[in-house]
């Protein structure tokens, strides 16, 4: 138990690793000064360029992965620490863990961006077919409507019927709940913009601050 919950901190720690405010600072700025102040790759993309974005989103998605692969590895390595029919209930906690470390980093005053890379990367981790599924979403809403946000909540709602469709096992299930309610929290002031219209697109600037 002591060393699953040692895990625990370790998965937090992955998801606060906060890839979008290191490239702003190596860029000579401060990510959460400008633009809507997220570290997602969104708003990486529109400060930085897609270069910086794309590497942003890579980071993003890789580092929640990073935080149950590490664990499935050492249960391998050391047997005696494996929960057995606990373990996909213990990689929920570890991966809701590093969740919302993306949007709650210590390492930056408890900022970072909406968790939806992050989320991502893990349920492509849990059950790549859900995850191939909500990405298609995704990109289909963002090519016709250019607005990310909308793509972003859509995909959650999209993995959340595939996940409950294609009946991948229970914790899973039970973490694309999870994971999608708070990244749709997460989205609250976005989800304002959006029925007020007022949702800036790619391409457009966003207020600051917002």
């Amino acid at each position: 138990m002591a060393v699953n919950l040692l895990l625990v901190l370790f998965a937090y720690l992955c998801g606060a690793f906060p890839p979008g405010y290191v490239a702003g600072r190596l860029a000579g700025i401060d990510i959460r000064r400008v633009g809507s102040g997220s570290t997602g790759a969104t708003n990486v993309l529109r400060t930085l360029g897609k270069w910086p974005a794309l590497a942003v989103f890579l980071l993003d998605v890789g580092k929640g992965v990073a935080a149950v692969a590490l664990t499935r590895w050492l249960w391998q390595i050391f047997p005696s620490l494996d929960p057995g029919v606990l373990r996909p209930w213990w990689e929920l906690v570890y991966a809701l863990t590093a969740v919302v470390g993306h949007s709650k980093s210590l390492w930056i005053n408890w900022r970072g961006g909406k968790s939806v890379a992050t989320g991502l990367g893990l349920l492509a981790f849990f059950a790549w077919p859900v995850a191939l599924g909500a990405l298609g979403m995704f990109g289909l809403v963002v090519a016709t409507v250019r607005i990310v946000s909308l793509g972003s909540l859509l995909a959650c709602m999209t993995a959340l019927g595939l996940a409950v469709g294609l009946a991948i096992p229970l914790a899973y299930q039970v973490y694309t709940f999870l994971a999608t309610v708070y990244i749709i929290w997460c989205h609250r002031s976005n989800i304002q913009r959006l029925l007020k219209g007022t949702e800036p697109r790619l391409g457009e600037a966003k207020p600051t601050g917002e």
